[in-house]
Formats: C-alpha cells, sequence, structure tokens
C-alpha cells in the first residue's frame, strides 16, 4: 500500500515514504511536507499521534488520515475532523479520489500562503503609512512664539482622521489648528494630509484663520460629496491680547482661566464639504490674557461611550474648570476620566487634545 500511494503520487510531487512514525518524524525534520498521508494503525504509535508530531514540527503540514479497519469508522472520522485532519479515507481507495484529495489540498495551502504574504504586504504598508501619518504630526511638546503647547493623540484606528498642529506666526503670535475628517483609515489619512498642506499653505496670509478653512475648502472640492471636514483654527497675539479664530462646525474648542469658567468657542459657520458651495465662514475675536488658555479637541473625547451614555462636554468643562494649570496634566486627567468612563474598553474614535498656554512668569 505504501508503494502503491507513492506511485500515484510521484509523477506529480516529490514523495517520501517511510514505514514507521520514528522514520517519518526524523525524515520530516529536513524534508518539510506540506501534506503527509498517514495510516491510523501503526507500530508504536498511531495516526493521530503522528499526525500531532508532525504539526508539532510544522504546523502547516496537512494531514490525510488513511484507515482500512472495519471497526468504530465514525469515532475515527470525528476524531479526524476534531484534530483538524485535512481529509479522512479508507482503504481500498481509488486513485483518482487520491490525487484530487492531494492536489485540493496543495492548491488551498498556496493559495494561504499568498494569501499571508499579501496580508504581511498590506500589514507593512500599512505600518509606513501609519508611520507617515505620525510624523505629519509636530511635537506634542513645544515651545512656540512665547506659548507652552501640549498635545496628545490616541487613534482608534491604524489611520487616524484627527489632525493637529500649530505654527509660528510672528513673536508673541501662534497658529493653532484641530480637525477632524469623516470616517477612518486611508481614505480619511489621506483627507488629513490635505488639511495639513492646506494649513501650512496659509503661510503667505498669516495663518488668517478664515485663509486656512478657505484653502481647505479648495482643497477637497473635487472629493465626492461624502467626504467632509469639521475643523478649528486659532490665531493668538500676545502682544494685541486677541484670540482670532474661525470654526467649521467642530464641537471641541473652549478657553478659560483661573478666574474665568471654560468659555466655548462657538461654530462660525458650517463644516467644510464639496456639497457646500460659496460658503463663508465668519471671523469670531475674543480677548486674550496672559493667564487665558485655550483647549481644542476632537469629538471623541465628548462622545466616548459607556454604560449607555457619552463622557459629555459637561464633564468635560468641570475637569477643565477644576484643572486651572494646565499643560499636560490637565491632558492627562481628561484622558485617564474618559478611559475610566468607558471602562477601559477599546475607544471607537479617535481621541485628539492640543492646549496652549503662556509661561508662568514666576
Amino acid at each position: 500500500m505504501l508503494r502503491t500511494t507513492a506511485r500515484i503520487l510521484q509523477s506529480d510531487y516529490e514523495v517520501q515514504t517511510a514505514a514507521t512514525p520514528t522514520e517519518a518524524l526524523k525524515k520530516a525534520e529536513t524534508f518539510s511536507p506540506q501534506l503527509a498521508i498517514v495510516d491510523i494503525r501503526l507500530p508504536k504509535m498511531d495516526g493521530f499521534e503522528v499526525m500531532k508530531a508532525l504539526k508539532g514540527l510544522d504546523e502547516r503540514c496537512q494531514v490525510i488520515l488513511m484507515t482500512g479497519s472495519i471497526y468504530d469508522i465514525d469515532e475515527k472520522l470525528v476524531r479526524a475532523i476534531r484534530e483538524e485532519a485535512f481529509y479522512y479515507i479508507t482503504k481500498p481507495f481509488d486513485r483518482e479520489v487520491l490525487r484530487t484529495l492531494v492536489h485540493r489540498c496543495l492548491a488551498l495551502q498556496d493559495l494561504e500562503t499568498k494569501n499571508q504574504n499579501h496580508m504581511a504586504h498590506l500589514e507593512n504598508q500599512m505600518d509606513e503609512a501609519r508611520a507617515f501619518q505620525e510624523s505629519m504630526l509636530p511635537d506634542r511638546e513645544a515651545q512656540v512664539a512665547g506659548f507652552e503647547i501640549y498635545a496628545a493623540h490616541h487613534p482608534s484606528t491604524e489611520l487616524a482622521g484627527d489632525l493637529y498642529d500649530y505654527a509660528t506666526v510672528g513673536p508673541g503670535c501662534l497658529a493653532m489648528l484641530i480637525a477632524d475628517v469623516v470616517g477612518h483609515g486611508v481614505s480619511a489619512a489621506m483627507l488629513t494630509g490635505i488639511v495639513k498642506s492646506a494649513f501650512h499653505s496659509s503661510h503667505i496670509d498669516d495663518y488668517d484663520p478664515q485663509a486656512v478653512v478657505r484653502r481647505v475648502s479648495e482643497g477637497i472640492a473635487s472629493f465626492e460629496y461624502s467626504r467632509f471636514v469639521t475643523l478649528l483654527c486659532a490665531r493668538i497675539s500676545i502682544f494685541d491680547r486677541r484670540l482670532e479664530y474661525v470654526n467649521a462646525g467642530h464641537d471641541g474648542g473652549l478657553i478659560t482661566s483661573p478666574t474665568n469658567p471654560p468659555q466655548p468657542l462657538q461654530a462660525t459657520g458650517p463644516i467644510v464639504s464639496p456639497a457646500l458651495d460659496y460658503v463663508t465662514w465668519d471671523l469670531n475675536t475674543l480677548d486674550w490674557n496672559t493667564d487665558t488658555q485655550i483647549l481644542l479637541y476632537t469629538d471623541g473625547i465628548p462622545e466616548a461611550g459607556g454604560a449607555g451614555e457619552q463622557f459629555g462636554s459637561d464633564q468635560l468643562y468641570h475637569i477643565v474648570q477644576n484643572n486651572p494649570a494646565g499643560g499636560p496634566d490637565l491632558l492627562n486627567t481628561i484622558l485617564e476620566q474618559v478611559r475610566q468612563f468607558v471602562n477601559h474598553r477599546p475607544a471607537t474614535d479617535d481621541m485628539t487634545l492640543l492646549t496652549a498656554r503662556c509661561p508662568d512668569p514666576t
């Protein structure tokens, strides 16, 4: 039977035979079989034990079990299925059935190998894309134009739809941006790239918030209507004691100080969308004092879900009011309380925070 099986297969495949389990396992160490055809009744070890040992050498090795016994066929079949044999056949067998089984087994193995290689290629590309997207974000701690800046960025998936950025406009003047594009993944990452490019292209306009939003709108104008962006762009001047901002449908900005409660930066226009032609965004102006702080965030913070409820803006404002020092301690407190609220479940949306303050003169 061993010689017959080998003759049937050796014209199409590289075949080695073994008369005992010990011989088979020794050959398998160097031959590395893709498929083993194993009789159930063998000396010293049965076929199930041989199958387990072969898979211990290489879990990718498939096994076709064979038996000539007329006893307990159903029991052996059930065990073969449970122990993940590729197939189970009885002797005598039809040679075309055996050839077909072997061909099908190896074809599936080759397909699985190709799929694994393809997945590895995709994962490598995703790693590169994630690294590139991370490289677009500026430092999470910086001193720029007389301001202390702190940021936190926690994507919920491999590629995020959130973006934060900042730039020096001039001495004592800072521009800040936070944006949330629709969706996640590759398409969202591409949109964040467009938003970042629009922000930095606005240096010729001294990062005027209205100019930033117009450039973003122009950048996504050719996209389908399902693509849109919410963003908040602010420009702060220490010397003019002024904060100017445009809020394009973004629910995530406030200013605060030790003597004043958090004040939301209200929307000054709609979201940025190709569906909205000839839209304008108003510019709002607020006072900026040396003890004023600004906090920008994305909706992954207030909309974080736990026990059927959302974290909410009121709870966020309460945290801000109870942490007047702001800075990195404020961001860490917000993130920790969000994690506790959702009971440390994985985030369903990106969470991004950006804050700026003037250094304490003491």
